[in-house]
């Protein structure tokens, strides 16, 4: 089964840039597609982007384009989220996900926390 575990959350201004890892454990995370997701304080989880099993397959939500990049590492079996150009609407728990194809199960970590003020 797998398990997920992110880190790399923190308090920045405006501008500023973080980078989110998350660990997986339990299996190899090469077979699974992965996602980021955030929620922001009394709004629902929404995703910021995914990356298919292959790696040329990446999608980012409007708001993070040109800011966010997503990838994986298979050998270290991490996922990361590089955010530049911070802003306070970035603001949230940011989590990631990831999804066995065969079987649609969906596993996901406990969250990190992203804090941006102006």
């Amino acid at each position: 089964q797998l398990q997920l575990v992110e880190s790399g959350g923190g308090s920045v201004h405006s501008g500023g840039s973080l980078k989110l890892s998350c660990v997986a454990s339990g299996s190899a995370l090469g077979g699974y597609g992965i996602a980021w997701f955030r929620q922001a304080p009394e709004k629902e989880r929404e995703a910021v982007s995914c990356l298919g099993v292959g790696a040329d397959s990446t999608h980012y939500a409007d708001s993070v384009k040109g800011r966010f990049t997503i990838s994986r590492d298979n050998a270290k079996n991490t996922i990361y989220l590089e955010m530049n150009d911070l802003k306070p609407e970035d603001t949230g728990d940011y989590y990631c996900k990831g999804l066995d194809g065969a079987t649609q199960t969906a596993y996901w970590g406990q969250g990190t926390r992203v804090t941006v003020s102006s």
